[in-house]
């Protein structure tokens, strides 16, 4: 298995990848960790004719804190958010969901802004940033924009990313008092892609009540899926163990549309849905289950 031939570049800096990515628009693909392209290339899935190397631009590898939130540089590796004490405070859903990316030697050239470019909608990284509210940074040689995950991602393995764009940067807001949060997926063996996953970050206010829920999930549609029905259920009401299998029998049915494919059926996927949302549910809002 070889990849077609390409023509190599190894920027030092981001301007120098910006003006590389704009002199060679769409013929040009950016390499960050490479664990989802070069297969791809291999297979002779993806062809590009220039790569544009971005693991010498050290500019964009960083955790920082931000107004009790956390900014994430692009190329920083999958490890780097794993050990950081900081995720672990701010963003500790990120802090759990990391440890179900793929194994430890992926994770450990895998970056965060390859997996959420690359959008694949089986990958945790993206449904924990719609579950999160995450803000990301776009940039070209032109400009810069910020998008929010909730209009990120378009479709199968699509993003809002213009030709020349780069995503630089992910910013998590600070989770508000009573924040609270649970990550759950099924998988064949651990670290395979999940047949179906859920991300929670939920709050309750003074009284016991659920103030906010936004549940995403994966593996069960094109994209990362926010289980609207669910949260509107939940919201304004204390979250018992009955309220929480009912709002997540009501998203299983109503918010998701699986796909069939070799892995699992639809109604499977539907099924494992309904479950690891109410189990996701139960141990963010510390539920006893019924």
């Amino acid at each position: 298995m070889k990849p077609s031939a390409f023509e190599y570049h190894a920027p030092r800096s981001l301007d120098e990848a910006l003006a590389l990515l704009a002199r060679y628009g769409s013929d040009a693909k950016p390499l960050a960790g490479g664990q989802s392209l070069i297969p791809a290339m291999n297979f002779r899935l993806a062809a590009p004719s220039v790569l544009v190397d971005l693991n010498g631009i050290s500019e964009l590898a960083y955790v920082t804190p931000k107004d009790g939130g956390v900014v994430i540089g692009g190329m920083t590796r999958h490890r780097a958010i794993d050990r950081s004490d900081l995720v672990a405070g701010s963003a500790p859903l990120l802090s759990e969901a990391i440890q179900f990316v793929a194994h430890p030697a992926i994770r450990t050239r895998g970056t965060i802004g390859g997996s959420l470019a690359h959008a694949d909608p089986a990958a945790e990284l993206p449904a924990v940033m719609l579950a999160l509210a995450a803000r990301f940074t776009l940039r070209s040689r032109t400009g810069t924009r910020t998008v929010p995950a909730s209009e990120f991602f378009t479709g199968l393995f699509s993003t809002a990313l213009a030709p020349g764009e780069l995503l630089t940067e992910v910013e998590i807001p600070a989770a508000a008092p009573g924040a609270r949060h649970a990550f759950q997926e099924v998988s064949r063996r651990h670290g395979d892609f999940a047949l179906a996953g859920v991300a929670a970050a939920v709050t309750l206010d003074a009284s016991g009540r659920c103030a906010s829920a936004r549940v995403a999930l994966l593996g069960v549609g094109d994209r990362p899926i926010l289980a609207e029905r669910a949260a509107r259920l939940l919201e304004g009401d204390t979250p018992t163990a009955d309220a929480i299998r009912a709002a997540a029998d009501a998203s299983a049915r109503e918010d998701i549309d699986p796909p069939n494919d070799i892995h699992a059926s639809s109604r499977y996927r539907r099924h494992l849905a309904a479950v690891l949302m109410r189990r996701a549910l139960e141990r963010a809002f510390t539920v006893e289950a019924a």
